[in-house]
C-alpha cells in the first residue's frame, strides 16, 4: 500500500517504520524540512508541508490508498488547536479525498483522544457513550471528529477515528516521569481512574484499523486495565523500591479546570471488531520494560 502519515513525529515516526519493514510504500509529512534525514533513516520518503496552508499541500502527491492523521499541536490553546485539527483536516480531506467518488479515496484514520469523554463518576465509557469534553481543546477535538465522520459520508471513503488514551513509552510517560523525579502527588485519596497504553500498542491499533477497520466507526485505544492513581503509584513505588507520594487535597474546582476526569474507558470494540490483543494489555508490563530498559542503560540511578 500506499501509505502518507501526517505528523511523523512521536507516534508517525515509528507507524511508518513499522509499516515499511511490512513491505509498504510509506511517507512520512512534516513542517520542519531540517527532518529529512530522520525521515529517510526510518525508511519513509520525506514530504513537507504545513496543513494549515492549502497552497503547500497543494503540492504534494495524491494517490495513497491509506492515510493517517496522527499531526499533533506543539501545545497551545483553543485556537491553535482548532487551526491544526479542525482546518487542517478541512484541508487535508480537500488536498487528498476526490469528492464524491470512492475511486482512488484512500482509507484514513485520525488519532483523536480519550479527553472526549468527560465523565467524571468512574463510570466505564465505551464508544457510544456522551462525549461531553470537560476542556476546549477536547471540544476541538470532538470537532475534528465530526468533521471526517462528516467528510466520509459526503465524498463516499472509508474514515475510522482511534481514541487514543494516555500514551507511555520511551521518553514518554507523565505519571512514571513524575515519580521519577520525587514530584508526584496523589490527589486525595488517589481513586482517580488513569487510562493508558503504550506507544507500539497505539501503533499496533492505528495499523488494525488500517486493515480492519470499518469506515464511519470510532474505536477506543486503551489498554485492557484502567487503573485508579492510587494503585499505579502503589505499583510503582513496590517496583522501585521506593516510598509512596504523599497525598494532597483534591480541589473540585481546580481539577475541573484542569479538564481532569474519572472514568474507564473500554477497548471491548478494539478487541471483538478489530481483532487487536495489546502487546503491553496493563501498565505492569509496559513499564516493567520501561524500567528495565532506564536499568540497563543506567539511566534509573540518576533520578534516585
Amino acid at each position: 500500500m500506499r501509505v502518507l502519515i501526517i505528523g511523523a513525529g512521536y507516534i508517525g515516526l515509528p507507524l511508518g517504520a513499522e509499516l515499511a519493514r511490512r513491505g509498504h510504500d510509506v511517507s512520512g509529512l512534516r513542517r520542519d524540512k531540517s527532518s529529512a534525514d530522520t525521515l529517510r533513516a526510518a525508511n519513509l520518503k520525506p514530504l513537507f508541508a504545513d496543513i494549515t496552508q492549502p497552497a503547500e499541500l497543494a503540492t504534494l502527491p495524491r494517490d495513497f490508498d491509506w492515510v493517517v492523521n496522527c499531526v499533533a499541536s506543539g501545545g497551545g490553546g483553543a485556537e491553535d488547536y482548532r487551526r491544526i485539527y479542525v482546518q487542517g483536516m478541512r484541508n487535508v480531506i480537500d488536498s487528498l479525498v476526490p469528492s464524491r467518488s470512492p475511486a482512488g479515496a484512500p482509507r484514513f484514520v485520525y488519532t483523536s483522544s480519550t479527553s472526549v469523554y468527560g465523565q467524571n463518576d468512574g463510570s466505564t465509557v465505551n464508544e457510544t457513550s456522551a462525549t461531553e469534553p470537560v476542556t476546549e481543546t477536547a471540544r476541538v477535538l470532538l470537532e475534528a471528529e465530526r468533521e471526517l465522520l462528516a467528510a466520509s459520508q459526503l465524498r463516499n471513503f472509508s474514515a475510522m477515528i482511534l481514541r487514543v488514551a494516555g500514551i507511555y513509552g520511551p521518553d514518554r510517560g507523565h505519571w512514571f516521569r513524575q515519580f521519577l523525579r520525587g514530584e508526584s502527588r496523589l490527589d486525595g485519596k488517589g481513586e482517580r481512574i488513569l487510562n493508558m497504553l503504550h506507544r507500539d500498542d497505539v501503533i499496533g491499533c492505528i495499523i488494525a484499523a488500517l486493515e480492519r477497520g470499518k469506515g464511519g466507526e470510532i474505536y477506543n485505544a486503551a489498554d485492557d486495565e484502567p487503573v485508579s492513581q492510587f494503585d499505579f503509584f502503589c505499583w510503582l513505588a513496590a517496583a522501585l523500591r521506593k516510598p509512596m507520594p504523599g497525598s494532597v487535597s483534591e480541589d473540585i474546582d481546580a481539577t475541573r479546570k484542569r479538564g481532569i476526569t474519572n472514568k474507564k474507558v473500554s477497548n471491548q470494540k478494539l478487541k471483538t471488531e478489530l481483532g487487536y490483543r495489546c502487546k503491553y494489555p496493563t501498565f505492569r508490563e509496559g513499564y516493567s520494560a520501561a524500567i528495565e530498559e532506564l536499568a540497563r542503560t543506567g539511566k534509573l540511578s540518576a533520578h534516585f
